[in-house]
């Protein structure tokens, strides 16, 4: 990556993890960065570091709570009221092995993983456009694989496994079916798209498993900072500017699960766009 100084960033869950090691990647870089987060609070002291090791005053905080549909149509309006360009938008927050429904009630890690995210997209689609070349990079997982499909009847009711395993895996598979749909209809606009694995980083994802299990769970992971790479590349890197659609691991092309087929893509996006319109 160069200089990113003339680049506006806006980035879901940069306030800790991989999306805080991305966040601040960018703006050592100089691009001005928008973390988009539940706590404010917390936000606001991730913000203050990132800025402080980069040496410039150019990192700011959105409430976000991806889990409350009506929390993403507030972000979305307060970064457009601001009038500000969006160069990069990544979509880095998620959750995995919690059970529940979200406020609009689906399942918890569909909704946070996959449709606050889709909701969140299109609402800046037109700011993302204005702005182009622009960027839209999804952090999926190759957890992806393990998703036999989608069981969209599903998706409205509370997680059903023990794990919340099987529910992230099809949360992630919706990630790299977004982000594909969302390169197609994007075609020639400028705007391209990428889904990526970060490798797997200790991260606080792991933050519900026990104290004494942790540290042998977590010992041989990715530190947050390596499991970055990938996301800066497809937010940054001359590489693959004109590539969209893909998906990436240890910043290589890497060929989906054959799941993620362009009719799947279709539906999840009808749906998608059905269920966050209603939640309207």
């Amino acid at each position: 990556m160069g200089d990113l100084s003339d680049r506006t960033v806006l980035i879901t869950g940069g306030n800790t993890g991989i999306g805080k090691a991305t966040a601040a990647g960018l703006a050592g870089r100089g691009a001005r960065v928008f973390i988009a987060c539940r706590s404010p609070a917390r936000g606001q002291a991730a913000a203050a570091e990132i800025a402080s090791a980069a040496g410039r005053d150019r990192v700011h905080v959105l409430a976000l709570d991806l889990a409350d549909l009506a929390s993403v149509r507030r972000c979305a309006e307060e970064f457009l009221t601001m009038g500000a360009p969006l160069h990069v938008l990544i979509n880095n927050a998620g959750v995995a092995g919690q059970r529940g429904l979200t406020s609009d009630g689906f399942e918890l890690t569909f909704g946070v993983n996959h449709l606050g995210h889709f909701a969140l997209t299109t609402a800046l689609l037109g700011c993302l456009q204005a702005s182009a070349p622009a960027r839209v990079v999804t952090v999926s997982s190759d957890a992806h694989y393990q998703a036999k499909g989608i069981d969209f009847g599903r998706l409205r009711q509370r997680t059903r496994t023990i794990t919340g395993l099987r529910e992230y895996a099809v949360s992630k598979l919706c990630n790299v079916l977004f982000s594909r749909e969302l390169a197609r209809r994007l075609a020639g606009t400028g705007v391209t798209t990428y889904a990526l694995h970060p490798g797997v980083v200790a991260s606080d994802i792991w933050r519900r498993v026990p104290w004494p299990v942790r540290p042998l769970v977590t010992r041989r992971m990715l530190s947050t900072e390596q499991g970055a790479r990938t996301s800066l590349y497809c937010a940054a890197s001359a590489d693959v500017a004109t590539a969209s659609g893909r998906f990436y691991d240890d910043c290589r092309e890497r060929e989906p699960s054959p799941v993620a087929t362009r009719e799947l893509a279709g539906q999840l996006w009808q749906r998608s766009e059905d269920w966050a319109s209603a939640a309207g």
